[in-house]
C-alpha cells in the first residue's frame, strides 16, 4: 500500500476561496467516479460554500467536551474506517480540542496519507511556521496556530487561490466573509490593503520558491542541461580582486529590474584565470553580496570557464557578469581570457555582461601561466615545437655552415622551448629525435647513424643529458606550482569552512549542501549506524535522487570512524579531492555531534529544572503543606473530643478554622498542580472572544470583600483569551495583592484599552519591589523579602506569567507611584487586527 498524494490550497488572507476551490475539485472528482468524502469542511456561515458541500458525503465529527463546552473535531478513526479514495480536510493549521487524536490536524493528515488516502487541504500564508515573524511584522499579530512549513513543502501539489486586496476588501463589504457587524472593523485593521498587498506578496513567492524546487527535480531527473529562463539568476564571476564589489552591485541592479531576480555570486578556486583571491576582499564581498539579498558560493574547478559555465547552466541561470580582465597586453599570448572565452561557448541562452572597472589592464600578482598546470594547448605546442622544430633546424642549417657546436646549441634550445611549452614528454622526444639528426646531417660520417670522433660522442650525450635535465626540472616546477595552486584553494574552503562550523553558523544540511555545490555532485548524505550488523540510516542528504542505503553503493564513499559515512553520488572523483572530503566528513561528524550535544543539553536543562521544581515541592510539602493541614487535624480532633462540650460559637470557630485550612489547602495545591501542567508543556487554551467584566469580577472571590476596587469600563474592547486561565491568572495576582497591601488600603484592579493590546492592571500600596527582584519574582517558588513561611510555595505569580504567555499575553511588574507594586497583564484585543475572528460555527476557530 503506497502513501496517499496529498493537495493544499494555499491562500494570502482568509476569505480568499480555498475552501470554495477544494469543494469544486471534490464535485469534479465524483463527476470523474472517485470516492470522495469530506473528513472536515468549516464553511462560516457562507452561503456560497455551504451550497458547495451538497452532494458530498460527510464523515461524522467526533463530540468531545472540554472545560464544560462541546466540541466536534474530526474523526481520524472513521475516515480510516470508511476508507475513501480522497478526504477533503479544512484548515491544515488547526489546533485540535485537548482529548483528540493528535494535537494537530496536520497530524491527523499525516496519519491518513500513511493509510493511503489522498487528502485535499486548505492552509493561509500566515499560518506557515517560518513566516511567523514576517507576518508579525506586517499586521502585528502573532499566528499561534502554525503548521511546519516541510509538512506544506512535501504535498504532491500546491495551488495558490489567488485573489487582489480590492477584490477580497469588496467581498468582505458584500458580507461574503464575515457577518454585517464584523466587516467594518475588519475592513480598519486586518484586512487593509497594505496588509492584504504584503500578504499577497508572501503567498506569491514562496509558491515560486516551491516552483523553482519542482523545476530543479524536473531537471536533474531528465538531466536537462539546456538553460530554461523561467526566472532571471544573475551569476557574477569573482576573482578576489576589488573589482567584484562593482560586478555585484551591477548584478543586483539588473536582478531588480526582473521581478524575483536571483544574484549567485561565485568564487571559482584554481590556479589560472581568477586567481590572486584576497580572503579578506572575499569576505567583505560575501558580507555585501548577502546583504543584497544574494547568496555566495566556493566551487573548486580545473577549468575555470568551463566550471563558471557548469555552475550557472546547473542553477538554471540566465546572465553571467564578468569583470574586463585586469590582464596586460602582453599576456593574451597564453589565452583569449575567462571573459572571451565564456562569452563564446555560453550559448544563445545565457547572456554574458562584461563590466568595467578601475582595475583594467593593471594587471594580475602574477601571469597567468605561472600558476597553472600545463594544459591541453600547451603540451600541443610541447609537441609540435618539440618534433618539427628539430626538423626546421636541420633545413636551414644545411644551407649555412655554423660548425657542430652551434648546430648543437640551435638544437638545444629547441628542446628547452618544447620542455617550457609541453613539459617532461615533448622535451623527452626533441632531444631524442634531435640527436639522431645531429648524428645523422652534422656529424662524420654524414648521412650515416654512426659517429667516427669520441669526441662528437661525448658532445652529443651531453646534449641528451642537457636536454633531459631541463625537461625534468620544467616538468617538476609546473607540477610543484599545481600542488601549491590547489593546496591553496583547499586551505581557502577548509578555512572558511572551519571558521563557520566553529562559529556554530552551518547546520548539518548546509555542510552537506556545500559538499555537494563544492564537488559538483548530484547528492549528498551522511550515513550512519549503530553497531556493524546494523543497517544504516541517513542522518542528512542533500540534493537530488534517490539516496544509497550503504556507502559502498554510492561514487564516492568517504568513511568517519566505523558507523558513519559521507555518502556522494553523481561522479567519481579522483583521488586527490579525497583529501578535502575527508576533512568536510571530519566536520560533519563535528556538526551531528553538535546538534546532538545540544539536544541533550536541553534535555538535561529540562531535567534539572524538573529536579529543582521536586526539590522545592518536597520542602512546600514538608511545611506549607503541614500548616493548613496540621490546623485541619486539631480542629477536627477537637470537635471529635468528648471531653470538653463545646458551645455553638467554640463549633462555628473551630469549623471556620477547618474551612480556612482546606481553602488554603486547595489554592496551594491548585497552585502546584498549574505550575506542573506548566512545565510540562501541556496547558492548551481554548481562545475566545470575551469581554473583561465577565471574567475579573469572578477572579475576586477568594479575597475578603471590600479589599478590591474595582474599574473595568464597559466600553472596552472584547479580548481573546481562555477565560479559565485568565481567571486564575488574576486571582493570583488578585490575591498576591491584597496580602502584601496595608489594612484598610484596597487594592485597584483596574483595565484601559492600547491600540490592539487590553491591560489589566492590578495595584497595590504594600512596600514594593526593588528593580533587580522585579523578574525574579516571577520564577517559581520564589518569595520576595520576609514573607511568613505560611505565606504560601511562591507560586502565584509564576503560574499567572505561565498562563498570560499560553494567552499569547504578557505579565511584568513596575512601581506603584507613591510607594507599592502593580502587576500589568496585556492581553490581545478580540479584534480583527488580533487575527482571532470570531467563527459563526465555532467562536474559538479562526476564519481561514
Amino acid at each position: 500500500m503506497g502513501r496517499g498524494r496529498l493537495r493544499i490550497y494555499l491562500g494570502a488572507a482568509p476569505g480568499v476561496g480555498k475552501t470554495y476551490a477544494m469543494l469544486s475539485e471534490a464535485h469534479r472528482r465524483l463527476e470523474r467516479g472517485t470516492d470522495c468524502v469530506v473528513g472536515y469542511v468549516e464553511h462560516h456561515a457562507r452561503p456560497r460554500t455551504e451550497v458547495m458541500l451538497h452532494g458530498l458525503e460527510h464523515v461524522a465529527r467526533r463530540d468531545l467536551e472540554y472545560r464544560g463546552s462541546a466540541f466536534t473535531e474530526m474523526d481520524v478513526d472513521a475516515v480510516l474506517a470508511r476508507r475513501p479514495q480522497v478526504a477533503l480536510v479544512d484548515e491544515l493549521a488547526h489546533t485540535n480540542v485537548p482529548g483528540s487524536r493528535n494535537t494537530k490536524r496536520w497530524q491527523d493528515v499525516e496519519e491518513l496519507l500513511a493509510a493511503g488516502i489522498d487528502v485535499i487541504s486548505t492552509v493561509n500564508i500566515q499560518h506557515l511556521e517560518s513566516l511567523g515573524d514576517v507576518v508579525e511584522s506586517i499586521t502585528g499579530v502573532r499566528q499561534q496556530e502554525t503548521v511546519p512549513d516541510e509538512v506544506v513543502r512535501r504535498a504532491d501539489q500546491i495551488e495558490l487561490v489567488d485573489m487582489s486586496p480590492q477584490a477580497l476588501r469588496r467581498r468582505m463589504a458584500h458580507g461574503n466573509i464575515y457577518q454585517p457587524d464584523k466587516v467594518d472593523a475588519a475592513l480598519s485593521n486586518y484586512f487593509r490593503p497594505g496588509n492584504l498587498t504584503a500578504l499577497r506578496e508572501l503567498a506569491l513567492l514562496w509558491v515560486a520558491d516551491r516552483v523553482d524546487e519542482y523545476l530543479t527535480e524536473y531537471r536533474s531527473e531528465h538531466q536537462v542541461s539546456r538553460i530554461w529562463g523561467s526566472r532571471e539568476r544573475i551569476v557574477v564571476g569573482l576573482t578576489g580582486g576589488p573589482e567584484g564589489r562593482t560586478l555585484i552591485r551591477r548584478a543586483a541592479r539588473l536582478a531588480e529590474k526582473g521581478a524575483g531576480g536571483e544574484v549567485l555570486a561565485v568564487y571559482i578556486s584554481r590556479s589560472d584565470g581568477l586567481t590572486a583571491a584576497s580572503p579578506k576582499e572575499l569576505a567583505v564581498q560575501r558580507t555585501l553580496v548577502e546583504d543584497l539579498g544574494g547568496t555566495f558560493h566556493h566551487v573548486v574547478g580545473d577549468d575555470i570557464p568551463a566550471a563558471l559555465l557548469d555552475f550557472a547552466r546547473g542553477v538554471n541561470a540566465t546572465q553571467i557578469v564578468l569583470g574586463s580582465s585586469r590582464r596586460r597586453s602582453w599576456q593574451y599570448v597564453f589565452g583569449p581570457g575567462v571573459g572571451a572565452t565564456v562569452a563564446r561557448e555560453s550559448g544563445p541562452d545565457l547572456d554574458v555582461h562584461i563590466v568595467t572597472h578601475g582595475q583594467v589592464a593593471k594587471g594580475r600578482g602574477l601571469p597567468v601561466a605561472r600558476g597553472a598546470r600545463l594544459g591541453r594547448a600547451r603540451i600541443v605546442w610541447g609537441w609540435i615545437v618539440g618534433l618539427l622544430g628539430p626538423v626546421v633546424a636541420a633545413v636551414l642549417l644545411n644551407t649555412v655552415d655554423l660548425g657542430l657546436a652551434n648546430d648543437m646549441l640551435l638544437f638545444l634550445a629547441i628542446v628547452v622551448a618544447a620542455a617550457l611549452l609541453g613539459g617532461l614528454f615533448p622535451a623527452l622526444a626533441s632531444a631524442a629525435f634531435g640527436s639522431l639528426l645531429l648524428n645523422y646531417f652534422y656529424t662524420p660520417p654524414l648521412h650515416r647513424f654512426t659517429i667516427a670522433d669520441p669526441k662528437n660522442i661525448v658532445a652529443i650525450a651531453i646534449f641528451i643529458g642537457v636536454g633531459l635535465s631541463v625537461a625534468s626540472v620544467v616538468d617538476l616546477a609546473a607540477r610543484r606550482t599545481h600542488q601549491a595552486a590547489r593546496l591553496r584553494a583547499e586551505s581557502e574552503i577548509l578555512s572558511f569552512l572551519a571558521g563557520n562550523v566553529l562559529r556554530g553558523e552551518t547546520s548539518l544540511e548546509e555542510l552537506l549542501e556545500r559538499v555537494r555545490e563544492t564537488f559538483g555532485m548530484d547528492l549528498a548524505a551522511l550515513l550512519e549506524r549503530q553497531s556493524d550488523v546494523e543497517p544504516w540510516t541517513v542522518v542528512g542528504r542533500v540534493g537530488h535522487g534517490p539516496v544509497t542505503l550503504r556507502p559502498e553503493d554510492a561514487d564516492v564513499d568517504v568513511p568517519v570512524g566505523d558507523h558513519l559515512a559521507l555518502a556522494l553520488t553523481g561522479r567519481v572523483l579522483p583521488a586527490e579531492d579525497r583529501r578535502v572530503l575527508a576533512a568536510f566528513a571530519a566536520q560533519a561528524a563535528v556538526v551531528l555531534d553538535r546538534r546532538r550535544l545540544k539536544e541533550e543539553a536541553v534535555q538535561a536543562r529540562a531535567l534539572a529544572e524538573g529536579n529543582r521544581i521536586r526539590t522545592a515541592l518536597l520542602a512546600a510539602v514538608s511545611h506549607d503543606l503541614r500548616t493548613p493541614l496540621a490546623s485541619i487535624k486539631a480542629s477536627v480532633s477537637s470537635l471529635r473530643s468528648d471531653d470538653v462540650e463545646w458551645s455553638d460559637e467554640d463549633r462555628a470557630e473551630l469549623l471556620a478554622g477547618i474551612e480556612e485550612g482546606a481553602d488554603r489547602l486547595d489554592h496551594l495545591v491548585g497552585n502546584l498542580l498549574d505550575m506542573s501542567r506548566l512545565q510540562t508543556g501541556t496547558v492548551t487554551p481554548i481562545i475566545r472572544e470575551i469581554d473583561l467584566d465577565e471574567v475579573v469580577p469572578m477572579a475576586l472571590g477568594g479575597v475578603p470583600e471590600g479589599s478590591v476596587e474595582l474599574d473595568v469600563p464597559e466600553t472596552l474592547p472584547m479580548v481573546a483569551v481562555d477565560p479559565g486561565l485568565l481567571e486564575r491568572a488574576v486571582a493570583n495576582l488578585v490575591e498576591n495583592a491584597v496580602k502584601y497591601s496595608p489594612d484598610r488600603t484596597p487594592v485597584l484592579v483596574a483595565a484601559s484599552a492600547l491600540a490592539d493590546r487590553v491591560e489589566v492592571r492590578v495595584v497595590d500600596r504594600g512596600p514594593g519591589v526593588p528593580d533587580e527582584a522585579k523578574e525574579r519574582i516571577f520564577a517559581p517558588f520564589q518569595r520576595h523579602g520576609d514573607a511568613p513561611r505560611g505565606a504560601g510555595v511562591g507560586l502565584g505569580l509564576a503560574v499567572a506569567r505561565g498562563f498570560a504567555e499560553a494567552m499569547a499575553g504578557t505579565l511584568s511588574a513596575e512601581d506603584t507611584p507613591g510607594g507599592g507594586l502593580t502587576m500589568v497583564l496585556t492581553l490581545p484585543a478580540a479584534t480583527p487586527a488580533s487575527g482571532t475572528l470570531p467563527s459563526p460555527v465555532r467562536p474559538e476557530r479562526r476564519a481561514s
